[in-house]
């Protein structure tokens, strides 16, 4: 802290709670998606990896992606 009593940049990158919420992803994924990643017969830790690998591609590579995942898996 400074002598103002105020958290500078430095000390906020320190705290446990900023940094995790900086890490999270903040993307939604549509709910046409999260329904189809839902119904997909993988893991729960794999729908976890999953979601993260597709969530900063366009909705329409989402489903490519996901179609693929369901004729490997069906």
């Amino acid at each position: 802290m400074n002598i103002n009593g105020d958290i500078n940049n430095k000390d906020l990158e320190e705290i446990s709670e900023i940094k995790k919420y900086f890490s999270r992803i903040f993307t939604v994924l549509p709910k046409e998606v999260r329904e189809r990643l839902k119904n997909l017969d993988i893991s729960k830790e794999k729908k976890k990896i999953l979601k993260k690998e597709i969530a900063f591609l366009s909705k329409e590579n989402q489903m490519k992606y996901l179609d693929e995942l369901y004729r490997l898996y069906d």
